[in-house]
């Protein structure tokens, strides 16, 4: 295995001159349990939900300043085709939640599921969700938009991103910026080249048209989510799955989205693979003092060193620490934190399904508490959240017990010194 090391000044040396403030210790919220009729509440420790529908196939969770915003989408019963979308928000870190909304009041045929997420993105009183549709070709549908200027009490049908309605617009991530721009990244092949290409464009009247969009990278794996991360000054982000070879790759924009230029690759693992592992990575700006540190979480099937890294970055991507391994059996994290706690998450794969873990560190990876559960692996879970609000930090996952539909589950997790 290549490894990317950073220089001298890298994040060890930064740190140590760094006066290290001690992590701040958070309080402890609980959650309303949302199967009570939907109505707002204080929550439990770990609860679980369909938000009234007959099971969950996809979500998606976004913090704009405080307040948590979480859209689910499922049937309504067992013999639905189409899934109906629902949407609720916090604003005091996940003690409380809003009445659910309907979003779409007639149901939708999509290609939205785990791994193909529904997106949300959100900026003050606006909010874009966007989502793969479907047409009569198989794994085939355009991007369907959707957009509120009233808090999600209302929702709007928006023009395809994309500009167009042919072929797969699939694995979307979405982002609003600080100027309320949104943001939106995509997998499509338009020239028919038969292949997929990392697409891009913005909006800049929040989601209700967008401006022409752009290829960022024309050759890219088919099949693995996208991911966005910004920092305060509006530095964009996306991390995604290169072809070859299969390693993870960041390209980044400094002027609002106009330019984008490829930075390299998060983790040179050198995975030579043909096929699709079907599963992104996670990326995150957590400020210490007056740097940005960049943190990701990457997957790779490499011969020799497959598994699930953290790697950490004080220049924004150009140079990485060396990749530390999470878990024993670890795949689909994702990760953020701020100030000196910063919390991994991924599904741990054992003998009788995956569980959801989480480790916790306060030195920006240098070193990590020991993986703790928190669901079991009998519980079917996969590709877990993790979101920044209100000093509080929130998980999420999706999970299918046996005997039950999907559900959606969430918890807090608590500061370390009350383990």
């Amino acid at each position: 295995m290549k490894t990317n090391r950073m220089q001298s000044g890298y994040l060890g040396s930064n740190i140590a001159r760094i006066t290290i403030l001690q992590a701040c210790l958070f309080k402890l919220a609980i959650f309303f349990p949302l199967q009570v009729a939907g109505l707002p509440g204080q929550t439990t420790l770990y609860n679980t939900s369909t938000f009234g529908l007959y099971d969950i196939a996809t979500f998606d969770v976004y913090t704009d300043r405080k307040t948590i915003h979480v859209i689910v989408g499922g049937r309504k019963s067992q013999s639905d085709h189409h899934i109906t979308i629902r949407y609720i928000r916090s604003e005091n870190g996940g003690r409380h939640w809003s009445r659910p909304v309907t979003v779409n009041q007639q149901p939708m045929a999509t290609h939205a599921k785990r791994g193909n997420d529904i997106q949300l993105a959100a900026w003050g009183r606006h909010l874009v969700i966007l989502m793969q549709g479907k047409n009569e070709l198989p794994g085939m549908g355009p991007m369907i938009s959707l957009y509120s200027s009233d808090d999600g009490k209302s929702w709007q049908r928006g023009t395809n991103p994309a500009k167009n309605d042919l072929g797969s617009q699939a694995h979307i991530d979405l982002v609003a910026d600080h100027k309320g721009r949104f943001h939106v990244a995509w997998l499509e092949d338009p020239e028919e080249k038969g292949h997929q290409s990392l697409r891009y464009t913005f909006s800049v009247n929040s989601g209700k048209h967008w401006k022409q969009p752009q290829t960022i990278d024309d050759t890219t794996c088919s099949c693995c989510w996208n991911t966005f991360a910004q920092n305060e000054r509006n530095r964009l982000n996306v991390l995604y799955r290169g072809s070859t070879p299969r390693d993870m790759k960041l390209t980044q924009s400094i002027d609002d989205g106009i330019n984008w230029r490829r930075i390299g690759s998060v983790g040179d693992f050198n995975w030579q693979l043909t096929g699709c592992p079907h599963t992104g990575g996670g990326i995150s700006y957590v400020r210490l003092n007056e740097i940005d540190v960049l943190h990701s979480i990457v997957w790779t099937g490499a011969a020799d060193t497959a598994g699930l890294y953290h790697l950490a970055s004080i220049n924004h991507g150009r140079t990485w620490s060396a990749p530390e391994r999470l878990g024993n059996r670890a795949i689909n994290g994702d990760i953020a934190g701020y100030e000196h706690r910063l919390v991994a998450i991924w599904n741990e794969m054992e003998a009788n399904g995956m569980s959801v873990v989480y480790a916790e560190t306060a030195d920006h990876g240098s070193t990590w508490s020991g993986p703790i559960s928190l669901a079991k692996p009998e519980n079917a879970t996969t590709q877990p959240r993790v979101t920044v609000a209100s000093g509080e930090i929130v998980t999420f996952w999706t999970e299918n017990p046996p005997g039950l539909t999907g559900r959606l589950a969430w918890k807090i997790i608590e500061p370390r010194n009350r383990h």
